[in-house]
Order: C-alpha cells, then sequence, then structure tokens
C-alpha cells in the first residue's frame, strides 16, 4: 500500500531551490516567520555532497524548520521523514527530526511526540541522516503516534544543543512506507513478496513454504495466478486462494488451519480435484479428522478410485469423517458398467474361490459374480491373473464344476477397493445424488466400524453401499434415505439393492428406503435392524413383492425390531453356503423379530411377511422369536409366514425352541401362534379325539407338543354322566403330521383348551 502511487496524494515537501519563503522558523502554520531573505539561512546551490542545499545558522536555543505546507495524516498510512546533514563550521548541535502535529480546525495536538531521536554532529563535513516515522497507529518503529484524531503536520527537523554553529541542510524526504506495517495493518502475507510467480511453470513450493513461516498467524494470500508446487507442502497458517495451484498427484497440499472443502476448491478451482486433494490430505496428516464439505456440491466426471487419490497409503485405521455436502455427476460412458462373461471352475471344497478363470485379466475387482448356482450379492475380492484364479465374497450354493459366469462390475461415485484396509470411516451429512447414471459406495476389501449416518444415497443405479469383502465388520447405517431410481417399475422389474453386508455385527437403524428390489442383502451373523421404513410396494394388481431384508446365515444371531415393512417381507435363506445341505450346523436358528409393523396391499395371495427358505435338505428351525408384531392387509392374505420349498423343505421333526406369540393380526386369513392355544369341541362320546391345529401352527410346521390341556365345562360319558378323567395325546398324526390323538381312558365328550406346540422340548 502506497498513497501517493494509489490514491496520488502528494507528501514530498518542495525544495529549497523553490524558495525558502516555503519555510518556517516558527511550527510551519500560516503567518509564522519563514527563512525568506533571513539572516542566518541561504540556499546553496551546489553543494558537494547534497547539489542545492539550505545553509543554517544556528542562532535560537532550539533552532526550528517546518514545511509550510500540509502534510495529510491518513488512518492506517506511515509517514517516513528523513533528513541529510553535515556540520559546516563552528559549534557542533544535535538534530532531530520535528514537527507541528494539527487536528480539527489546525489547532495542535496535545500530548502527542512530535520529534524523533536526537543524534548530535560530532565531524565537520561527514554526513549524517536522521529519520523519523509518524502515523495514526501506535506500532514499534513508529517515533511519533499521533492517533486518529491528526489531520495533518508541519515537518521539518530541530537545532538543539550549542549555537552558533553552520550547517548544510538536504532536501528533506517525505515518503509513505505503509509497506513496513502491511503485516500488522491488515495481517497478511503475499506469496509473492517471497518469490512466488504464478505463472503455472516455476515451481512455487520454496515460496509458499516461507512465506508460511514469515506469517506467524497471518493471513497468507495467494494472488491471481496459477502456482505450481512441485512437492509436498504443508501451511499451518491461514491461506485465502485468489489464484489456484498446481501439483503433482503424489503431492500432498496440507492446510492446516482452514481444512475444509471449500478451501481447497478455491485451491485448485475444480471441485473434483479438490476433493480428492482434500481426501488425500485427511489421510496424510494427523491434525485433521473431518473433511468439511461445507454444504459444497462435489461434480464428478468418473469414479474416485480413493486408494489411487491417496497414493501413498493402503491402510488407515483411525477415525475419520467426510460430511455435510453433496456428490454429484456427470453423465458420460465413465460410468457405464462393464460387463465380462467367462468359464470357471468351481469346487465346493475351495469354497470362496473360481479357478481356471477365462478371461480372467479383464475381470475387474469389485465384479458383481452371476451364474447358476450363485447367490445373490457375491461379488469378486481378489484377483490373480497368472494362477487364472479370483477370490468371491461368497461361497455358491449349487456351482460345483464348471460353467459359464457373467460378471458385472458397476460404477461407484467413491471407490474404496484399491484399499487393503480402510477402517473408523464415517460419511455424515453426505448427499449421494446418483441420478441413475451410477451405484454410491463401494467399501473396502476389509475394515470395522465404518459408519454412514444422515445420508441420502439418491436414485443409484445398480447399488447404494456395496460391500465385496469384509469391510462391512461393524459397519453402521444409519438415519439414512435410500431413494431408489426404479420407482416407476414393477417390483419383479427393479434389480438395484440399497446395501449389502457380509461381515458380521451391522447395525442398520433408524433408516428409510423406497422401491429397491431389496434393501438390504446381509450375510453376516449378529446384526441389528431397527427402526427402519422400507416400502417396495408398486401400482399392480395383486402383484408380486421382493424381499425387503434378505438373510443368507442360517445360525443368524440379528434383531429385526421396530421396523417399519411395508410391501415387502423378510427372507432367511442360505443361499451363500457351498454344502446347503444340513450337516450337523445350528440350521436356521437365532433370529428375533420384534415389534414390527408389517403391511402389505395389493398383493398377491399367496405373499407373506416371512419366508425361509432353505437351499438344500435337511435343515430346521432351531431358536427363532416372532412376537409384538402388527400383521396387516389390505386386500386378501391368507398368513404371514411360509417356507419357500422351490429347493428343499424343512425337516419339521427337529424344529426346537420358536416362539410366534403376542403378534395381531388385521386381514390376514389364517393367524398363527407357537405355543397355539386353541379349543376343541367333541360332539359325542369317544375314547379318541381328534384335534386339527393347522392350519394355524406356524410354517406349515408338525404339531410335536401338547403342553397343557384342560377341560372347559365337565366331561361326560356316553351316558351324560360327569366324568373325571385325563387324556395322553398322540403328536404328529395324520398324512401332515399337523393333527393331534387325544386318547381317553374312556369315551367322553365335551370342550377342552390345549397348548400345542411345532418344537419339542429341549
Amino acid at each position: 500500500m502506497n498513497k501517493a502511487i494509489t490514491d496520488d496524494i502528494v507528501f514530498m515537501p518542495q525544495p529549497f531551490s523553490a524558495g525558502l519563503g516555503q519555510w518556517s522558523s516558527g511550527d510551519g502554520r500560516p503567518n509564522s516567520d519563514t527563512y525568506e531573505n533571513a539572516a542566518n539561512a541561504a540556499f546553496v546551490p551546489a553543494d558537494q555532497d547534497f547539489g542545492g542545499a539550505l545553509e543554517l545558522q544556528k542562532t535560537e536555543p532550539v533552532q526550528r524548520l517546518r514545511y509550510m505546507g500540509e502534510t495529510p495524516i491518513l488512518p492506517g498510512c506511515y509517514l517516513q521523514i528523513r533528513a541529510r546533514i553535515k556540520a559546516i563550521s563552528g559549534n557542533l548541535p544535535n538534530v532531530r527530526i520535528a514537527a507541528f502535529a494539527g487536528g480539527a480546525g489546525g489547532e495542535p495536538l496535545p500530548g502527542v511526540t512530535v520529534t524523533g531521536p536526537q543524534t548530535t554532529l560530532t565531524t565537520y563535513g561527514e554526513v549524517l541522516e536522521v529519520q523519523a516515522i509518524v502515523g495514526t497507529g501506535t506500532r514499534v518503529g513508529v517515533d511519533m503516534p499521533w492517533g486518529r484524531a491528526a489531520i495533518f503536520g508541519h515537518f521539518g527537523l530541530d537545532l538543539t544543543g550549542p549555537s552558533g554553529g553552520v550547517v548544510r541542510i538536504d532536501d528533506i524526504v517525505i515518503e509513505d512506507v505503509s509497506r513496513f506495517f502491511l503485516r500488522d495493518v491488515i495481517s497478511t502475507v503475499d506469496v509473492r513478496d517471497f518469490g512466488a510467480i504464478g505463472d503455472g511453470v516455476t515451481d512455487d513450493h520454496g515460496a509458499f513454504e516461507a512465506a508460511d513461516t514469515a506469517a506467524q498467524g497471518r493471513e497468507i494470500i495467494v494472488p491471481a495466478g496459477s502456482y505450481r508446487l512441485g512437492e509436498s507442502t504443508t501451511i499451518q497458517n491461514r491461506i485465502r486462494f485468489e489464484g489456484t495451484v498446481v501439483m503433482p498427484d503424489a503431492a500432498i497440499l496440507a492446510l492446516t488451519k482452514n481444512y475444509d472443502l471449500p478451501s481447497y476448491i478455491d485451491a485448485f478451482g475444480d471441485s473434483e480435484l479438490a476433493f480428492k486433494k482434500a481426501y488425500q490430505a485427511l489421510l496424510n496428516n494427523p491434525g485433521h479428522v473431518t473433511l468439511d464439505m461445507a454444504g459444497r456440491k462435489v461434480a464428478l466426471r468418473e469414479p474416485v478410485d480413493m486408494a489411487a487419490t491417496v497414493g501413498n497409503r493402503s491402510t488407515y485405521n483411525q477415525r475419520h469423517v467426510i460430511q455435510n455436502g453433496q456428490f454429484s455427476v456427470f453423465s458420460g460412458a465413465a460410468w457405464a458398467t462393464d460387463v465380462v462373461t467367462a468359464q470357471a471352475s468351481y469346487d465346493p471344497d475351495n469354497a470362496k474361490r473360481l479357478t481356471n478363470v477365462a478371461n480372467v485379466a479383464n475381470i475387474p475387482v469389485g465384479s458383481l459374480v452371476e451364474g447358476n448356482g450363485v447367490g445373490r450379492e457375491v461379488y469378486v475380492t481378489a484377483r490373480n491373473v497368472g494362477a487364472q484364479r479370483l477370490d468371491i465374497s461368497q461361497p455358491l450354493f449349487d456351482a460345483a464344476g464348471t460353467q459359464t459366469y457373467t460378471f458385472r462390475r458397476f460404477k461407484y461415485m467413491l471407490d474404496f477397493s484399491g484399499f487393503e484396509d480402510v477402517s473408523r470411516m464415517v460419511f455424515s451429512e453426505v448427499d449421494f445424488q446418483c441420478s441413475g447414471d451410477c451405484s454410491g459406495v463401494l467399501l473396502p476389501p476389509q475394515g470395522s466400524a465404518n459408519h454412514f449416518r444422515d445420508c441420502f444415497v439418491t436414485r443409484p443405479r445398480d447399488r447404494g453401499i456395496t460391500s465385496h469383502g469384509e469391510g462391512d465388520q461393524g459397519m453402521m447405517v444409519d438415519r439414512c434415505q435410500f431413494l431408489s431410481d426404479e420407482g416407476p417399475l414393477l417390483s419383479t422389474e427393479r434389480a438395484s439393492i440399497a446395501l449389502n453386508s457380509n461381515a458380521n455385527d451391522v447395525k442398520i437403524r433408524d433408516n428409510r428406503v423406497v422401491l429397491f428390489r431389496h434393501f438390504a442383502v446381509l450375510a453376516g451373523s449378529s446384526s441389528i435392524i431397527s427402526g427402519n421404513h422400507v416400502f417396495q410396494g408398486d401400482s399392480a394388481v395383486n402383484g408380486v413383492r421382493a424381499a425387503g431384508f434378505v438373510l443368507t446365515r442360517t445360525n443368524n444371531r440379528g434383531t429385526i425390531t421396530g421396523n417399519y415393512i411395508d410391501n415387502c417381507f423378510i427372507e432367511w435363506a442360505n443361499e451363500h453356503d457351498s454344502a446347503p445341505e444340513f450337516a450337523s450346523e445350528f440350521s436356521f436358528s437365532a433370529l428375533s423379530i420384534t415389534d414390527n409393523v408389517f403391511l402389505a396391499s395389493d398383493m398377491a395371495p399367496w405373499f407373506t411377511f416371512i419366508t425361509v427358505k432353505p437351499h438344500g435338505a435337511g435343515h430346521f428351525l432351531n431358536g427363532m422369536i416372532v412376537t409384538g408384531n402388527t400383521f396387516r392387509a389390505i386386500g386378501e392374505m391368507d398368513r404371514v409366514e411360509t417356507v419357500d420349498t422351490s429347493f428343499a423343505d424343512l425337516n419339521y421333526e427337529n424344529v426346537r425352541n420358536v416362539t410366534f406369540a403376542d403378534n395381531s393380526f388385521h386381514n390376514i386369513g389364517t393367524p398363527v401362534a407357537n405355543p397355539l392355544l386353541m379349543q376343541h369341541t367333541e360332539a359325542s362320546a369317544d375314547n379318541t379325539w381328534i384335534v386339527r391345529p393347522a392350519p394355524r401352527l406356524p410354517f406349515g410346521a408338525w404339531a410335536q407338543v401338547v403342553e397343557s390341556v384342560l377341560p372347559s365345562g365337565p366331561l361326560r360319558d356316553g351316558n351324560d354322566a360327569v366324568t373325571h378323567v385325563l387324556p395322553y395325546f398322540q403328536a404328529k398324526q395324520g398324512p401332515d403330521n399337523d393333527r393331534i390323538n387325544l386318547r381317553w381312558p374312556v369315551p367322553v365328550s365335551g370342550t377342552v383348551v390345549l397348548r400345542v406346540r411345532i418344537d419339542d422340548p429341549l
């Protein structure tokens, strides 16, 4: 800043050659005495040191010299007054810069310093320079701080000490030196002052770091231009970009004081590149925990390979957060699904591997595997081109031998598959606007405690959140919305899936999910699914519905609690089992479905809310709780539960520990319960009462046990006399094993209340 340049303000006084009438022997105000025709002053036109000079004899105790022009004093503007002087003869005086401080109305300002440091002349003919700085602010280096009331000054010098000596004085210089105080005035440091060029070619890395060192808490300014930083650069002070920077992909820009996405967008001028560099910094600076997108939108031209973006890390296991922003895409070929067909062999004894894979080099990691005997959501987790093999995320239930498979590699906005392990990653309040062009997020192959909270996954083309390995261990998905791109389609025509998981301990809570093929395909155990609203209806009358939740672990150990399950159902299968027949494992066990609201409308009559689908023979229920649920149909529905026997039926002989109780049924033709409390009446006396609890036994299971029999009123023999006898029961009667025989010691008639179970006592 220089007011003489920027505002065309004149600070310099007239030279002595212009006449001594402009120079006062008083305070410089109008009507004060001047040196024009003074006996002790003369202009010397040709001094060997000064050229033109004022020759002055000291005749007063304080000999004053003041320029009579008013030099303006401006807030934030600092003036330096310099004078060169030498002694000619006589006594050697002292010399100092001095002034008159003028305020409103031309009155002198009281209480301010009007003189600078004093120096004594010691040698004749030796040129000495005296100087002082005046300004409104009290700052280090300011000799005469006058405050905001100062308006003008009359500047010059004083001669003090012994009188009689003669001196010569060069023209007095007054100049704007506000640049000396620029840091203090506006607290900024300009990278150009430290050698930055900004031509996009010169490496300005050193200049940026030098400016950062000098800033010491002040803000660094990067003016317009393109600044190449040839290596990683860390800025410890706040920085403001008017220009942009270019860097090698591997170079890291760490902005420690204003680490947020807007700063990186300002730095790189492109939101996509800015996000990549900001994420790179997030994983490479221990001082960064949260990348705040600050409500900004990042428009992606192609999938972001998150591992390649970081470049120097394959694992990251510390908590890190990406929050408060939106990702969108530019439509184009970069988002097209890659499809490869290839012949491969599968051996159930090596359950997670395909061998002898033709065309293996063209099958990307993260591809969905499709083929005969392949369950839902099986992905390629690793590839060995030399060995012609692929590792896959789940076993195949009926694919032994060689066949042709289809591999579909969906394109994701954020693709973490290039990492080995990423854990404790949090997405918070992020909107993934897929626009029907792409999928959302592909998780790393390994990782734990990754978290999506308060996010939107809007119109994914194929998948919302995909796990192709076990990067979902302990994953949490909370309060997110998944909005399908397939809403106009019938549920049977939809193909998109909101999320899947392969590992254990997943928590899916309080989400809203609309019109997908499936909300979640969960292959792990110990899942907690609570508070979600899943809607998958369509416009068809008597329409077929798809599963909202697909559970593929038999020993599930999961809870499904407090959800609103709307026009979809829970499917429990074992399609991710290379030997799907029962072989001494726990079978379909340890699943709790409690306190949910189930609703369906315009559905096919055979629709049910809970389906068990064994893919091999011999399986049974062993520890299942279905309690406190509300089941409602708008339309015609026979029952709420079934066994899908497309591949195999259950072994009802071994059913254990099933509770299906305290549920509410509305417009359901056949409410079911276990234990089933029922009443049976025998009108005529008989030794054998045939009790038919079916079809009210859940899952069409067998009538295994009668817990209790209690007469409701008197029992009467053939002579209509009241008799007191007890029966024993015979279970699993009839061609479908769903009847009970009550055997009495004598023929009796009457009414009894029974509790019948489908499971044997433990």
